[in-house]
């Protein structure tokens, strides 16, 4: 550098109070830079040995305490600011937080590392009294801050007073910092901040700090197009041309040596661009995005050092997509009906339309009404983004005869009828859905839903023009009748039927009605002497056929059980015969004798025993049968006397 900035530094005391020296001229990328970080980091205490102060997880630190927060209210009865944020606005930025030791101390101890010799330093920092001017009577202790640079020994290079850091009505954060010469061939030193007020019983000395940085301070360094300083480009994608940047560099450079970067990432960071090191710089064109351009100066001793490097001024080049362009074609129309024209999606855009017959608009979708044969022809479209980029759009329509479709209206059938739908038009014919239609072409197809359904009917004439009408079909739905399962009774005991209808009846009634206290009744009692099948009958009020269902109810009879028969051929009671019987169908009879021995078996609707076994005519006796009635019910017992 040149011996004047030398100079000005040594015309600056030991201890410089009060007043912030802040580089006036082109800084260098940070070798220190502390943000306390943000909603997207870790949360947690600062890494050892940088305070003496104790962590709180809270927002609201007891004397001797800090936080690291993005958020602090209702500290101390409000006696506090309310801070919400860090000093960038950034709401989930946090800070640091020091409730004051009663003592003064050093509450913040850090390294500077990859300093170049020779190099003057910015050290920055920014500050906010958080204590209102209302807290404390009045009478609160200010924050008063001293930072040094020192050496890896302890020795004081550098330093620097805030002086009293006044209350506030609000939360304000002011910028401090000075100006400082890293000797030469020292690459590290420390940098120590302390508090020279009390804390403690003292009431107040509570403030907030946030993004400590220490970066090279150099002089101004000019980035310009077409010899002057721009701060933003906008420039149309289609119409962009090369620009040629070009950096000045001032005198007080011995070997300057230059290096062009790009930030994609809205200058978060800023890389190389490869073989872009003299003073001028042609941009090329570029697809749309926002990029930014700067040139970085240095000494050519400290090329390997970009902790020595100086920043010109930042150029923003946005380059401003086109219109997405919507995909060429040709429509028709349909003379008599409405014609949509549809352009690209987008925000920020604004249309013009023009076409034949005196057409204009200036929305995005317009629509021709009743389009004529008048309106074919060529339209156009201009695109105009908010930031005046355009396209412009054609479409050519030409209008074709359209065509009518009349429909019949439908109608109303029950559930399993059919019915026949009408439609007329010159073209072919498309129902759906195709559910329940016998021929969805034909235009006159038999609909037999089942539902009530709504059928479209689509008509298209020989140049695809369109016509459609809707057709509903309502369904009554049938009778849902319930005889209830067959069922059986003994003779002399009564029965309820459970019969049971659905839907919308009329009416409803039992067939035949013998033996049925009340036949209009959906649960009849039932007193049966003999087999019987019931039906039960029921009509609709909506005209739909009566509907039926049907129920047996099977008598079973006492059984009449000889306990003699004689079988010797004289005609009188010769076979052992079971009365009653058949009313079992599922019944069976074993006949057993005084030993257990299986005599006869036979099923209960068919016993007819001649007193044999197998042929052979068997002993005069007693003998035991056994009735199985096949219904459920408990085995019927008893003997017989066989006698000849």
């Amino acid at each position: 550098m040149k011996k004047i900035i030398s100079g000005i530094l040594l015309s600056i005391s030991l201890f410089n109070v009060g007043i912030a020296q802040v580089c006036s001229g082109s800084l260098g990328d940070p070798i220190l830079k502390v943000t306390f970080g943000s909603d997207a980091t870790p949360k947690g205490p600062l890494r050892a040995g940088i305070t003496n102060l104790i962590y709180t997880g809270s927002g609201c630190p007891n004397d001797g305490q800090y936080a690291i927060t993005n958020m602090s209210f209702g500290c101390w009865g409000n006696s506090w600011h309310l801070m919400v944020g860090d000093h960038t606005g950034d709401v989930g930025g946090r800070f640091m937080i020091v409730n004051a030791s009663p003592e003064p101390n050093t509450f913040y101890v850090d390294t500077i590392n990859g300093l170049c010799g020779g190099v003057t330093y910015e050290m920055a920092v920014f500050i906010a009294n958080i204590l209102r001017p209302s807290s404390c009577g009045g009478k609160g202790v200010m924050p008063n801050l001293t930072f040094t640079i020192e050496n890896l020994s302890g020795s004081v290079l550098h330093s620097y007073q805030t002086g009293d850091i006044p209350l506030e009505n609000q939360k304000v954060w002011k910028k401090f910092g000075t100006l400082f010469q890293a000797p030469a061939g020292v690459g590290k030193l420390i940098l120590r901040i302390v508090n020279n007020a009390p804390g403690g019983i003292n009431c107040g000395n509570d403030f907030a700090l946030d993004d400590i940085t220490f970066r090279a301070c150099g002089p101004i360094i000019a980035a310009q197009i077409d010899g002057r300083q721009v701060a933003e480009l906008d420039i149309c994608e289609n119409v962009q041309q090369p620009i040629l940047f070009a950096a000045q560099l001032p005198t007080s450079f011995i070997q300057p040596r230059i290096q062009w970067q790009l930030s994609l990432d809205s200058g978060k960071t800023f890389t190389d661009i490869p073989g872009e090191q003299s003073t001028n710089f042609l941009r090329k064109n570029t697809p749309g995005g926002s990029y930014q351009y700067r040139a970085m100066v240095y000494e050519a001793a400290n090329a390997s050092s970009p902790a020595c490097r100086f920043s010109s001024n930042i150029t923003i080049v946005n380059i401003n997509p086109m219109p997405a362009q919507t995909a060429p074609t040709k429509f028709f129309g349909c003379a008599g009906s409405d014609f949509y024209l549809q352009s690209v999606e987008g925000t920020g855009l604004s249309y013009q339309w023009q076409g034949p017959n005196g057409f204009t608009a200036s929305v995005k979708d317009p629509i021709i009404t009743n389009i004529t044969y008048a309106d074919s022809g060529l339209y156009q479209v201009r695109i105009i983004t908010d930031r005046a980029c355009e396209r412009t759009d054609s479409f050519y329509i030409r209008v074709y005869p359209g065509t009518y479709l009349s429909a019949g209206s439908g109608g109303t059938i029950c559930e399993g009828e059919e019915i026949a739908l009408r439609a007329q038009g010159e073209g072919q014919f498309r129902w759906t859905p195709s559910t329940g239609l016998s021929d969805s072409t034909s235009p006159n197809p038999k609909a037999h839903p089942i539902i009530t359904t709504n059928y479209q009917v689509m008509l298209t004439n020989r140049y695809g023009c369109k016509d459609s009408a809707e057709v509903v079909v309502r369904v009554n739905p049938k009778l849902g009748v319930g005889a209830g399962p067959d069922r059986g009774m003994f003779e002399g005991d009564t029965l309820i039927l459970q019969g049971s209808v659905t839907g919308d009846p009329l009416d409803f009634y039992w067939l035949p009605n013998q033996w049925m206290n009340d036949a209009k009744l959906l649960k009849p009692i039932v007193s049966a002497t003999d087999n019987i099948r019931y039906t039960l009958y029921a009509t609709s009020k909506l005209g739909c056929p009566i509907q039926q269902d049907d129920v047996q109810i099977s008598v079973y009879k006492k059984l009449r059980i000889p306990n003699s028969f004689s079988p010797n051929g004289d005609g009188i009671h010769d076979r052992w015969v079971i009365e009653n019987g058949n009313t079992y169908p599922n019944g069976s009879v074993s006949v057993f004798s005084r030993d257990g021995r299986l005599v006869y078996t036979a099923k209960a609707t068919a016993v007819n025993w001649d007193g044999t076994l197998q042929h052979k005519i068997l002993p005069v006796g007693t003998y035991y049968y056994v009735i199985d009635l096949g219904i459920n019910r408990p085995l019927v017992t008893g003997w017989i006397w066989l006698v000849r």
